[in-house]
Protein backbone atom coordinates (compact mmCIF):
# COMPACT_ATOMS: atom_id res chain seq x y z
CA UNK A 1 0.00 0.00 0.00
CA UNK A 2 0.90 3.46 -0.84
CA UNK A 3 0.71 5.82 2.01
CA UNK A 4 -0.06 9.51 0.82
CA UNK A 5 1.01 12.58 2.96
CA UNK A 6 -1.43 15.40 2.11
CA UNK A 7 -0.57 19.49 3.37
CA UNK A 8 -3.26 21.72 4.87
CA UNK A 9 -0.36 25.11 4.52
CA UNK A 10 -3.01 26.83 2.45
CA UNK A 11 -7.03 26.92 2.09
CA UNK A 12 -7.20 24.85 -1.34
CA UNK A 13 -4.67 22.16 0.32
CA UNK A 14 -6.96 22.03 3.50
CA UNK A 15 -9.98 21.48 1.64
CA UNK A 16 -8.40 19.04 -0.75
CA UNK A 17 -6.96 17.45 2.03
CA UNK A 18 -10.50 17.00 4.06
CA UNK A 19 -12.16 15.72 1.00
CA UNK A 20 -10.06 13.03 0.62
CA UNK A 21 -10.02 11.95 4.50
CA UNK A 22 -13.58 11.95 4.67
CA UNK A 23 -13.77 10.02 1.30
CA UNK A 24 -11.60 7.15 2.51
CA UNK A 25 -13.33 6.88 6.28
CA UNK A 26 -16.52 7.10 4.29
CA UNK A 27 -15.64 4.01 2.69
CA UNK A 28 -14.46 2.39 5.67
CA UNK A 29 -10.12 2.97 5.08
CA UNK A 30 -8.31 4.64 7.85
CA UNK A 31 -6.83 8.19 7.50
CA UNK A 32 -4.26 9.47 9.84
CA UNK A 33 -5.09 12.75 11.71
CA UNK A 34 -3.89 15.62 13.86
CA UNK A 35 -5.59 16.51 16.64
CA UNK A 36 -4.09 18.70 19.33
CA UNK A 37 -2.53 15.84 21.63
CA UNK A 38 -0.94 13.53 19.00
CA UNK A 39 -1.76 12.71 15.72
CA UNK A 40 -4.73 9.32 15.37
CA UNK A 41 -5.48 7.00 13.31
CA UNK A 42 -8.64 7.29 12.36
CA UNK A 43 -11.58 4.94 11.40
CA UNK A 44 -15.64 5.45 11.58
CA UNK A 45 -16.28 4.40 14.90
CA UNK A 46 -19.64 2.92 13.98
CA UNK A 47 -18.15 0.38 11.35
CA UNK A 48 -16.26 -2.27 13.05
CA UNK A 49 -14.61 -3.50 9.99
CA UNK A 50 -13.01 -0.02 9.40
CA UNK A 51 -11.87 -0.09 13.48
CA UNK A 52 -10.36 -3.62 12.93
CA UNK A 53 -8.07 -1.77 10.07
CA UNK A 54 -7.10 -0.10 12.95
CA UNK A 55 -6.12 -2.32 15.27
CA UNK A 56 -4.42 -4.36 12.07
CA UNK A 57 -2.27 -1.19 11.36
CA UNK A 58 -1.25 -0.35 14.72
CA UNK A 59 -0.74 -4.55 15.68
CA UNK A 60 -2.66 -3.50 18.54
CA UNK A 61 -4.18 -6.16 20.83
CA UNK A 62 -8.06 -6.26 20.73
CA UNK A 63 -8.39 -6.38 24.44
CA UNK A 64 -7.40 -2.62 24.00
CA UNK A 65 -10.48 -0.08 23.73
CA UNK A 66 -10.03 2.91 21.22
CA UNK A 67 -11.03 6.50 21.99
CA UNK A 68 -13.77 8.18 19.82
CA UNK A 69 -14.12 11.33 19.13
CA UNK A 70 -17.76 13.53 18.77
CA UNK A 71 -18.40 15.80 16.08
CA UNK A 72 -20.78 17.61 18.23
CA UNK A 73 -21.54 17.62 22.21
CA UNK A 74 -24.88 16.89 21.60
CA UNK A 75 -24.06 13.70 19.68
CA UNK A 76 -22.59 12.45 23.39
CA UNK A 77 -26.19 10.61 23.45
CA UNK A 78 -26.02 8.46 20.74
CA UNK A 79 -22.68 6.43 22.19
CA UNK A 80 -22.87 7.15 26.18
CA UNK A 81 -25.91 6.68 28.46
CA UNK A 82 -25.37 8.98 30.93
CA UNK A 83 -26.28 7.92 34.41
CA UNK A 84 -28.31 10.30 35.85
CA UNK A 85 -26.78 11.02 39.45
CA UNK A 86 -24.05 12.09 37.05
CA UNK A 87 -25.53 14.03 34.36
CA UNK A 88 -25.47 17.52 35.54
CA UNK A 89 -21.75 16.97 36.42
CA UNK A 90 -20.72 15.85 33.25
CA UNK A 91 -22.86 18.18 31.27
CA UNK A 92 -20.77 20.84 33.26
CA UNK A 93 -17.25 18.79 32.50
CA UNK A 94 -18.24 18.78 28.90
CA UNK A 95 -19.60 22.34 28.82
CA UNK A 96 -16.30 23.23 30.22
CA UNK A 97 -13.80 21.30 28.65
CA UNK A 98 -14.83 20.16 25.33
CA UNK A 99 -13.76 20.42 22.69
CA UNK A 100 -10.13 19.52 24.30
CA UNK A 101 -7.69 17.06 25.12
CA UNK A 102 -10.68 15.38 27.74
CA UNK A 103 -11.90 12.07 27.53
CA UNK A 104 -14.70 10.68 29.81
CA UNK A 105 -15.02 6.80 30.63
CA UNK A 106 -18.61 6.18 30.31
CA UNK A 107 -21.42 3.50 29.84
CA UNK A 108 -21.76 3.03 26.32
CA UNK A 109 -24.66 2.32 24.26
CA UNK A 110 -25.86 -0.39 22.10
CA UNK A 111 -24.98 0.93 19.17
CA UNK A 112 -21.39 1.14 19.28
CA UNK A 113 -19.33 -1.67 18.30
CA UNK A 114 -17.98 -3.92 20.76
CA UNK A 115 -14.55 -3.79 18.93
CA UNK A 116 -14.71 -0.37 19.96
CA UNK A 117 -14.91 -0.96 23.72
CA UNK A 118 -12.55 -4.03 23.12
CA UNK A 119 -15.86 -5.81 24.81
CA UNK A 120 -16.20 -3.43 27.93
CA UNK A 121 -19.58 -2.21 28.92
CA UNK A 122 -17.75 1.56 28.92
CA UNK A 123 -16.85 4.01 25.97
CA UNK A 124 -13.98 6.28 26.21
CA UNK A 125 -15.21 9.45 24.26
CA UNK A 126 -13.72 13.31 23.70
CA UNK A 127 -14.32 16.03 20.92
CA UNK A 128 -10.83 17.24 20.05
CA UNK A 129 -10.06 21.14 19.51
CA UNK A 130 -7.85 20.77 16.40
CA UNK A 131 -9.62 22.54 13.66
CA UNK A 132 -8.41 19.99 10.90
CA UNK A 133 -9.90 17.21 12.63
CA UNK A 134 -12.79 18.89 12.98
CA UNK A 135 -13.60 19.83 9.91
CA UNK A 136 -13.31 15.75 8.79
CA UNK A 137 -15.49 14.71 12.10
CA UNK A 138 -17.97 17.10 11.51
CA UNK A 139 -18.10 16.53 7.37
CA UNK A 140 -17.83 12.51 8.03
CA UNK A 141 -20.79 13.30 10.05
CA UNK A 142 -19.82 10.39 12.57
CA UNK A 143 -17.70 10.06 15.49
CA UNK A 144 -14.06 8.81 15.02
CA UNK A 145 -12.22 6.42 16.78
CA UNK A 146 -8.89 7.60 17.04
CA UNK A 147 -5.89 6.06 19.07
CA UNK A 148 -2.80 7.80 18.27
CA UNK A 149 -1.14 6.85 15.12
CA UNK A 150 1.94 4.85 15.81
CA UNK A 151 2.66 0.49 16.47
CA UNK A 152 1.07 -0.57 19.84
CA UNK A 153 3.11 0.64 22.36
CA UNK A 154 5.73 2.33 21.04
CA UNK A 155 6.58 6.17 20.72
CA UNK A 156 3.40 8.42 20.10
CA UNK A 157 3.87 10.82 16.94
CA UNK A 158 3.25 14.72 17.33
CA UNK A 159 4.19 15.47 13.43
CA UNK A 160 3.09 13.49 10.25
CA UNK A 161 6.80 12.60 9.50
CA UNK A 162 6.71 10.71 12.53
CA UNK A 163 3.62 8.37 11.47
CA UNK A 164 5.16 8.12 8.48
CA UNK A 165 8.32 6.12 10.15
CA UNK A 166 5.87 4.19 12.37
CA UNK A 167 2.73 3.32 9.49
CA UNK A 168 4.54 3.91 6.21
CA UNK A 169 2.91 1.48 3.74
CA UNK A 170 0.35 0.92 6.14
CA UNK A 171 -2.56 3.33 5.64
CA UNK A 172 -3.02 4.98 2.55
CA UNK A 173 -3.26 8.63 4.31
CA UNK A 174 -1.90 10.89 6.28
CA UNK A 175 -3.36 14.62 6.75
CA UNK A 176 -0.14 16.95 7.61
CA UNK A 177 -1.37 19.22 9.85
CA UNK A 178 1.95 20.31 11.69
CA UNK A 179 3.09 19.94 15.44
CA UNK A 180 0.35 19.20 17.82
CA UNK A 181 0.38 21.84 20.08
CA UNK A 182 0.11 19.79 23.10
CA UNK A 183 1.82 16.89 22.75
CA UNK A 184 0.61 14.67 25.70
CA UNK A 185 -2.52 12.10 24.94
CA UNK A 186 -5.80 13.27 26.39
CA UNK A 187 -6.58 13.44 30.15
CA UNK A 188 -8.84 9.85 30.76
CA UNK A 189 -11.57 10.88 33.67
CA UNK A 190 -14.38 8.90 35.16
CA UNK A 191 -17.10 10.74 37.04
CA UNK A 192 -18.64 8.90 40.30
CA UNK A 193 -21.33 9.93 42.52
CA UNK A 194 -20.92 11.19 45.93
CA UNK A 195 -24.77 11.75 46.53
CA UNK A 196 -27.07 14.10 47.16
CA UNK A 197 -25.49 17.95 46.44
CA UNK A 198 -21.73 16.87 47.22
CA UNK A 199 -19.59 17.28 44.08
CA UNK A 200 -18.79 13.89 42.25
CA UNK A 201 -15.22 11.86 42.61
CA UNK A 202 -13.40 12.51 39.29
CA UNK A 203 -11.05 9.85 38.75
CA UNK A 204 -8.11 10.37 36.96
CA UNK A 205 -7.11 6.80 34.50
CA UNK A 206 -4.45 8.73 32.69
CA UNK A 207 -2.90 11.65 33.64
CA UNK A 208 -2.63 14.67 30.57
CA UNK A 209 -2.89 18.05 29.81
CA UNK A 210 -5.83 18.69 31.70
CA UNK A 211 -4.49 18.80 34.89
CA UNK A 212 -5.87 17.87 38.67
CA UNK A 213 -5.96 21.46 39.17
CA UNK A 214 -7.73 22.26 36.33
CA UNK A 215 -10.44 19.64 37.38
CA UNK A 216 -10.85 20.66 41.37
CA UNK A 217 -13.35 23.06 40.64
CA UNK A 218 -15.61 20.17 39.21
CA UNK A 219 -15.35 17.75 42.07
CA UNK A 220 -13.07 15.88 44.21
CA UNK A 221 -9.86 14.33 42.07
CA UNK A 222 -8.61 11.27 42.70
CA UNK A 223 -5.83 9.32 40.78
CA UNK A 224 -7.35 5.76 39.89
CA UNK A 225 -4.42 3.05 41.01
CA UNK A 226 -6.96 -0.10 41.09
CA UNK A 227 -6.03 -2.17 37.83
CA UNK A 228 -9.18 -3.49 37.21
CA UNK A 229 -10.75 -0.45 36.65
CA UNK A 230 -7.64 0.98 34.39
CA UNK A 231 -8.49 -1.73 31.59
CA UNK A 232 -11.15 0.89 30.75
CA UNK A 233 -8.50 3.05 29.03
CA UNK A 234 -5.98 2.24 26.59
CA UNK A 235 -2.36 3.72 27.28
CA UNK A 236 -2.64 1.61 30.34
CA UNK A 237 -0.11 -1.57 30.29
CA UNK A 238 2.60 -1.56 31.98
CA UNK A 239 5.08 -1.29 28.97
CA UNK A 240 4.00 1.65 26.83
CA UNK A 241 5.19 5.04 25.02
CA UNK A 242 8.76 2.49 24.66
CA UNK A 243 11.43 3.60 22.48
CA UNK A 244 13.39 0.53 21.38
CA UNK A 245 16.23 1.74 23.11
CA UNK A 246 15.85 0.92 26.69
CA UNK A 247 14.90 4.05 29.21
CA UNK A 248 16.16 3.86 32.67
CA UNK A 249 14.25 7.20 34.78
CA UNK A 250 16.25 8.50 37.32
CA UNK A 251 15.57 10.05 40.66
CA UNK A 252 19.09 11.47 41.31
CA UNK A 253 22.82 11.66 39.54
CA UNK A 254 24.10 9.35 41.96
CA UNK A 255 21.40 6.52 40.65
CA UNK A 256 24.07 6.37 37.46
CA UNK A 257 27.00 4.62 37.22
CA UNK A 258 28.39 4.17 33.16
CA UNK A 259 29.65 0.97 31.88
CA UNK A 260 32.81 1.59 29.76
CA UNK A 261 31.93 1.28 26.09
CA UNK A 262 28.65 1.69 26.52
CA UNK A 263 26.62 4.43 24.78
CA UNK A 264 24.39 6.48 26.77
CA UNK A 265 22.28 9.73 25.58
CA UNK A 266 20.42 11.64 28.27
CA UNK A 267 17.11 12.81 28.30
CA UNK A 268 17.39 16.32 30.00
CA UNK A 269 14.88 18.12 31.75
CA UNK A 270 15.94 21.49 31.40
CA UNK A 271 19.62 21.21 30.78
CA UNK A 272 21.25 22.92 33.12
CA UNK A 273 24.20 21.75 34.47
CA UNK A 274 23.40 22.27 38.28
CA UNK A 275 21.59 19.50 38.16
CA UNK A 276 24.03 17.49 38.46
CA UNK A 277 23.30 15.25 35.27
CA UNK A 278 24.77 16.80 32.08
CA UNK A 279 28.36 15.76 33.59
CA UNK A 280 28.07 12.00 34.61
CA UNK A 281 29.69 10.61 31.62
CA UNK A 282 30.33 11.65 28.07
CA UNK A 283 26.65 10.95 26.48
CA UNK A 284 26.32 10.19 23.11
CA UNK A 285 23.96 12.21 22.71
CA UNK A 286 21.69 14.93 24.72
CA UNK A 287 18.40 16.69 24.03
CA UNK A 288 16.37 18.93 26.88
CA UNK A 289 12.19 19.04 27.51
CA UNK A 290 12.63 22.51 28.17
CA UNK A 291 15.73 24.69 27.62
CA UNK A 292 16.65 26.94 30.35
CA UNK A 293 13.85 27.83 32.82
CA UNK A 294 12.04 23.99 32.93
CA UNK A 295 8.73 25.13 31.64
CA UNK A 296 6.28 21.97 32.43
CA UNK A 297 4.15 22.89 29.54
CA UNK A 298 7.00 22.89 26.83
CA UNK A 299 8.34 20.01 28.19
CA UNK A 300 4.79 18.23 27.37
CA UNK A 301 4.83 19.50 24.01
CA UNK A 302 8.69 18.39 23.31
CA UNK A 303 8.55 15.54 25.25
CA UNK A 304 7.35 12.41 22.52
CA UNK A 305 9.82 14.04 19.95
CA UNK A 306 12.78 14.31 22.05
CA UNK A 307 12.25 10.88 23.09
CA UNK A 308 12.04 9.81 18.99
CA UNK A 309 15.28 11.21 18.68
CA UNK A 310 16.94 9.84 21.35
CA UNK A 311 15.68 6.33 20.20
CA UNK A 312 17.21 7.13 17.04
CA UNK A 313 20.38 8.57 18.10
CA UNK A 314 22.46 4.77 17.88
CA UNK A 315 22.85 4.70 21.81
CA UNK A 316 22.92 1.70 23.93
CA UNK A 317 20.46 3.07 26.68
CA UNK A 318 18.69 6.47 27.24
CA UNK A 319 18.47 7.76 30.49
CA UNK A 320 16.18 10.20 31.59
CA UNK A 321 15.97 13.00 34.02
CA UNK A 322 13.61 13.27 36.74
CA UNK A 323 10.87 15.88 36.26
CA UNK A 324 8.66 17.45 38.80
CA UNK A 325 5.18 15.60 39.69
CA UNK A 326 3.11 18.83 39.38
CA UNK A 327 0.63 20.02 36.99
CA UNK A 328 1.15 18.01 33.56
CA UNK A 329 4.86 17.20 35.25
CA UNK A 330 2.36 14.19 36.82
CA UNK A 331 1.56 13.26 32.98
CA UNK A 332 5.37 13.23 31.33
CA UNK A 333 6.68 11.31 34.85
CA UNK A 334 3.73 8.74 34.28
CA UNK A 335 4.61 8.28 30.16
CA UNK A 336 8.26 7.92 31.61
CA UNK A 337 7.82 5.31 33.92
CA UNK A 338 5.81 3.25 31.30
CA UNK A 339 8.75 3.78 28.81
CA UNK A 340 11.11 2.34 31.08
CA UNK A 341 8.97 -0.76 31.98
CA UNK A 342 10.04 -2.20 28.97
Amino acid sequence: MQTIIVETDRHDRLKEAVRQAVELLSRGEVVALPTETVYGLAADAMNPEAVAKIFAAKERPSFDPLIVHLPHRDRLAEVAEIPEDIAGHVAKIVEHFWPGPLTIVLPKTAAVPDIVTAGLPTIAVRMSANPIFRRVVTSLASPIAAPSANRFGRISPTSAAAVVKELEGRIPLVVDGGACHQGLESTIIKVVSRGGELKPFIRVLRAGPITKEDLQPFGKVEFANDLTEKTEVPGQLPSHYAPRTPLRLLTSPDDFQPVPGKRYALLSYRGDAEDGYLSLTDWHFTTTLSPGNGKLPEAAVRFFHCLRQLDECGADEILAEPVPERGIGVAIVERLRRAAAK
